[in-house]
C-alpha cells in the first residue's frame, strides 16, 4: 500500500514537472508573412499558454500599404491582420484576453470603436490612448495577448 502511495506521488510530481517545464519554454515564432520574416521582431511570442501579437497596423499585406478610406477601413485591416496571425497559432479573437490600441488622433475613438466592438464580442480587457508618428503614418495600431 505505501509502495503504491509512493509511486503515485512519483508518478504525479513527474507529470507536474512535465507541465512546468512546457509551460515556461517560450517561443519566437517567425511572421506567416514572407515580407515579414526579416523584421527584427517578431509577429507572435508564445509564453506560459499566452500568445503575444506585435503590434498591427491596417496595411494590406499583399500591396504592403495602407488601406484608403480613414479609420474605419484601417481598423478592419488591422483586426483582420490580428485574426489571419491568430489563425496561423490556431486561435481566433474569441482567444484574446487583453487589446492595446493607439490611435494617431484621438477624435478617431468613436469611429475606430464602432468598427472594434464587431470584432470583440467577448469584450477582452483593453487600453486606448493616442500618440502621433505611427509606424507607415498608420491611423491605428493594435496589439493583442491571447490566451491558448
Amino acid at each position: 500500500m505505501i509502495k503504491a502511495r509512493y509511486l503515485l506521488l512519483l508518478l504525479i510530481f513527474f507529470m507536474i514537472s512535465s507541465c512546468q517545464e512546457k509551460s515556461t519554454k517560450t517561443i519566437f515564432h517567425k511572421s506567416h508573412e514572407v515580407k515579414k520574416q526579416n523584421a527584427p521582431f517578431s509577429d507572435a511570442v508564445e509564453a506560459n499558454g499566452f500568445l503575444f501579437l506585435s503590434g498591427q497596423v491596417g496595411m494590406d499585406h499583399k500591396t504592403r500599404t495602407l488601406v484608403h478610406g480613414g479609420i474605419k477601413a484601417e481598423t478592419k485591416q488591422t483586426i483582420e491582420n490580428i485574426k489571419s496571425v491568430l489563425n496561423n497559432h490556431n486561435l481566433s479573437l474569441d482567444n484574446v484576453v487583453k487589446c492595446t490600441v493607439i490611435l494617431s488622433d484621438i477624435n478617431d475613438f468613436s469611429s475606430f470603436n464602432e468598427v472594434y466592438k464587431t470584432y470583440f464580442t467577448k469584450k477582452p480587457a483593453r487600453t486606448t490612448f493616442a500618440a502621433s508618428g505611427l509606424a507607415v503614418n498608420a491611423k491605428i495600431e493594435i496589439e493583442v495577448v491571447a490566451v491558448k
